[in-house]
């Protein structure tokens, strides 16, 4: 079962007092698969620096983080790139969709890639966040709203053991946010996952089995 456990992580950019602040920074942790991980972060707190280091896209910060028992500053592109496929997805909050490509054709790209849910997944996630007329609109033309459920079900077409939510719901009113969010925790359900969700507040329908704040 996959487990992953912060060791005493700062970033480099960040003084040690902020240690004393965080109930994340400078601890120790282990995040199970199958939790809920609520962390409420305000702005300047490190929130999306977290977020790229769990997921490994930067290495500024000191102390170590595992997935089961690599340790990740250690790991070749390729073995971040196994874990990636197999074991954790992302929605990163500046969302990295192809612009010129279509609704679908970013869903089905990433689809392809490990498959979990056979295409027609993608109409009938895109009909439940209120996207099914937007599949033939390239990215570029959508709104913000539009392309952070784009990336929502983007992520959820993987395989995942957990999944990594960077303030996923900044331009969604708050019908579309638990409409989202329903289908988020379904999905993490079916595969017994974790979430691990950071935003500036506690969500009320988010249900956390633990929180931390940053």
């Amino acid at each position: 079962m996959m487990t992953i456990t912060l060791q005493q992580v700062l970033p480099t950019y960040f003084e040690e007092s902020r240690k004393q602040r965080s109930e994340i920074w400078g601890k120790d942790l282990l995040f199970n698969k199958g939790e809920y991980i609520k962390i409420v972060a305000p702005s300047g707190s490190g929130k999306s620096s977290l977020m790229h280091f769990l997921y490994g896209l930067r290495h500024e910060y000191n102390g170590t983080i595992r997935y089961n028992d690599s340790v990740t500053s250690r790991l070749t592109r390729e073995g971040f790139a196994g874990y990636r496929k197999d074991h954790i997805s992302i929605v990163l909050q500046d969302l990295r969709l192809f612009p010129e490509q279509t609704v679908q054709e970013n869903l089905e790209i990433k689809r392809q890639l490990n498959p979990f849910h056979p295409p027609e997944k993608i109409v009938e996630f895109a009909e439940r966040l209120g996207i099914g007329n937007k599949l033939a609109s390239r990215c570029r033309i959508c709104s913000y709203g539009e392309q952070q459920r784009v990336a929502i079900i983007r992520a959820l077409l993987q395989p995942f053991d957990f999944l990594l939510l960077d303030e996923p719901f900044s331009h969604l009113d708050d019908n579309n946010s638990q409409k989202a969010m329903q289908l988020m925790l379904e999905e993490a359900e079916a595969r017994g996952a974790a979430i691990i969700f950071a935003d500036l507040e506690r969500i009320d329908y988010f249900p956390f089995t633990r929180l931390f704040h940053l």
